[in-house]
C-alpha cells in the first residue's frame, strides 16, 4: 500500500533542489575560470546575475501569479532549470552569464512555490526552519560529492550535469505535488501586492540579508589581511556551514517561543561584537569561530522573516515575497561591497556590513514597535 506523501514535502523539496546552486557556485564557477571559460570578473557577474534573476522571479511570481496550476508551473520551471544547466556545458564568457540568468529565473519560481506553502502554515517559522535546515544539508552533501567524486572524474561538466538532473527531479516531483494553494487568510481578492508596511518589512529583510553576504563574500581577503592562509579560509567556510545547519535546526526547535524582534536585535548585537574581532589580526581559532557564529545567526534569524512580514502585512502578501527579498539582498551585498573594497583594505566590507545591518534591524524594530499604534488608528 502506497502512503500519501505528507503536505509540504514536495514543495519544499522543489525549492531545496532549486537552491543547490547557492552552495556550490564557488566550486563550479571557479572551475570554469580554471578552464579558461570564464574570467575572474565573470565569476562575480555570473553569481550575481543568477541570484538577481532568482530573486526577481521569486518576488515577481509572488506579486503577479495566483497559486494555481502549480503542477504545470513547477514542471516547466524544473525543465528550464535542467536546460539552463545543460546549456552551461559548452558556454564561455557571456554565454555562461546568460545561462545562469535563465537558471536563476526557473529556480526563483520553484522557490516561490516553496514559500507559498510555508506562509500558509500555522507555524511558518518552524516550517521555514525545516526548509533552511534541509537546504543547507543538501548543499553541503552536493559540495562534498562534487569535490570528492563527480568533478574528479567528469570535470566541471559533471557538476552542471548533476544540477541538470536536479532540475529534472524537481520537474518530476512537481507532478505529484499540490496543484493549488488555499486562499490566504485575509485580503486574497483585494490586491496581489503587499501593503506599505509590507514593502517596508521586505526592505528590512533585504538590508539584513545584504549585510551578512557583504562580509561573507570577502572572507578570504579578510583572512589574508589578518595574516592567515587559504587553509584557514577553508576552515572558516566549513565552520560557517556547520553554524548554518545548527542555526536552522535551532530555529525549528524554538519556533513560536521567541518574538522575531528579539531574534533580530540579538543577532545584530552579536554580529557587531564578532565582526569587531575581525578589525585587527585575530588568531586562527577566533577567525574561524567568528564565521561559525555568523553562520549560525544568519540561519537562526532567517525563518523569522515570515512572522515579521505577517505582522507588518496580515494579508500575507509580503510573506510570499520573503524569498525574493532575501535573494535580492544576497545579490546586493556583494555588489555594494565590490564598490568600496580595495585589494589593500578588505575591512571596508565590515564597515558596509555594519551600516546595512543597523539599517535593516532598525527598520525591522521600527515596524514592530509601531505595529500597535497602526492597529489602534
Amino acid at each position: 500500500m502506497i502512503r500519501r506523501i505528507p503536505d509540504g514535502v514536495i514543495p519544499l523539496a522543489g525549492g531545496t533542489l532549486a537552491l543547490l546552486i547557492t552552495g556550490v557556485n564557488p566550486i563550479l564557477l571557479g572551475a570554469l575560470a580554471d578552464a579558461g571559460r570564464l574570467s575572474a570578473a565573470g565569476i562575480g557577474q555570473a553569481a550575481m546575475i543568477e541570484l538577481l534573476a532568482m530573486g526577481i522571479a521569486a518576488g515577481g511570481a509572488g506579486a503577479v501569479l495566483k497559486p494555481e496550476r502549480l503542477k504545470l508551473i513547477g514542471l516547466l520551471a524544473g525543465l528550464v532549470m535542467a536546460a539552463a544547466n545543460l546549456a552551461t556545458f559548452g558556454a564561455t564568457g557571456l554565454g555562461v552569464v546568460a545561462a545562469r540568468a535563465l537558471a536563476g529565473l526557473a529556480e526563483g519560481v520553484l522557490v516561490w512555490i516553496s514559500i507559498g506553502f510555508i506562509v500558509r502554515t500555522a507555524t511558518p517559522e518552524r516550517w521555514a526552519g525545516v526548509y533552511f535546515t534541509v537546504q543547507t544539508l543538501a548543499q553541503l552533501a552536493l559540495a562534498a560529492t562534487l569535490s570528492g567524486l563527480i568533478m574528479v572524474r567528469f570535470g566541471v561538466g559533471g557538476g552542471f550535469a548533476a544540477l541538470g538532473i536536479a532540475g529534472l527531479l524537481a520537474a518530476l516531483l512537481a507532478l505529484f505535488g499540490p496543484d493549488s494553494y488555499a486562499p490566504l487568510a485575509k485580503g486574497e481578492g483585494l490586491s496581489h501586492l503587499p501593503s506599505a508596511r509590507g514593502w517596508i518589512s521586505l526592505g528590512g529583510i533585504l538590508l539584513f540579508a545584504a549585510s551578512g553576504v557583504a562580509v561573507w563574500i570577502y572572507l578570504q581577503p579578510l583572512a589574508h589581511h589578518a595574516g592567515l592562509g587559504e587553509r584557514v579560509a577553508g576552515m572558516a567556510v566549513s565552520a560557517s556551514l556547520a553554524g548554518q545547519i545548527l542555526g536552522s535546526a535551532a530555529a525549528t526547535v524554538i519556533a513560536g517561543r521567541l518574538r522575531y524582534v528579539v531574534v533580530f536585535l540579538a543577532a545584530m548585537v552579536i554580529n557587531l561584537a564578532v565582526w569587531w574581532l575581525l578589525v585587527g589580526s585575530p588568531p586562527t581559532a577566533v577567525f574561524v569561530g567568528v564565521f561559525g557564529v555568523t553562520g549560525f545567526l544568519g540561519m537562526f534569524a532567517s525563518p523569522y522573516f515570515v512572522p515579521l512580514t505577517i505582522e507588518a502585512d496580515p494579508t500575507r502578501r509580503a510573506a510570499e515575497l520573503t524569498g525574493g527579498a532575501q535573494l535580492l539582498g544576497s545579490a546586493m551585498g556583494p555588489f555594494l561591497a565590490s564598490m568600496v573594497v580595495t585589494d589593500r583594505e578588505p575591512r571596508t566590507a565590515l564597515m558596509l556590513g555594519v551600516i546595512l545591518l543597523l539599517a535593516g534591524v532598525g527598520t525591522i524594530a521600527g515596524l514592530h514597535f509601531t505595529a500597535g499604534r497602526v492597529r489602534v488608528q
